[in-house]
């Protein structure tokens, strides 16, 4: 089954959008393993002729799902300190933007290619997506927080750090037909 053609709004009502963060370092073992969920996000896939893949994060909605490993659990204060220094110190203002600037269709797999703009930095990616039956797309990339000019977070003296890379998910369901 193919999707539908037709310009589609995909956001938090229909789809997630995860980014999943690693440790390293001498202390790595005090630190979590992240998943983090943006809260508030849309975005515009349109199929067709012309198909496109418009997306847009407010980067103050990214909290902490769940966090795995660490010298203890991860609690509410934990979760309440992490997003406040990914707002202040990691992603700042700036609203993360995709818009892509080739896509290819083809039936159970799309293509997505096009430039992301994350804390003021842009670079190209490529974002390979299946598409199930249902019409539910998804795909990961692993990206460089330093081809963004993000700094590791780092805690205890450097000791513990957040790996450079991290992967972001995405899945949507859009109409097949």
């Amino acid at each position: 089954m193919s999707i539908q053609a037709g310009t589609h709004q995909i956001g938090p009502s229909n789809g997630s959008l995860k980014i999943k963060t690693g440790r390293e370092g001498a202390a790595a073992k005090a630190g979590h393993d992240l998943v983090l969920e943006a809260k508030t996000w849309d975005g515009t896939v349109e199929i067709g002729d012309d198909a496109s893949v418009k997306l847009t994060v407010d980067p103050s909605s990214i909290e902490v799902e769940s966090g795995t490993g660490g010298a203890k659990p991860l609690g509410d204060k934990d979760k309440a300190d992490i997003k406040k220094s990914m707002a202040d110190k990691i992603l700042g203002g700036s609203q993360i933007s995709f818009e892509s600037s080739d896509v290819k269709v083809d039936n159970g797999s799309m293509n997505v290619s096009g430039n992301l703009s994350v804390a003021g930095s842009s670079n190209s990616i490529t974002m390979p997506l299946t598409v199930a039956d249902d019409g539910t797309v998804s795909g990961s990339v692993t990206l460089s927080q330093s081809d963004y000019g993000i700094k590791q977070f780092k805690a205890l003296m450097g000791a513990l750090k957040v790996k450079d890379s991290v992967e972001v998910q995405l899945e949507a369901k859009l109409p097949t037909g």
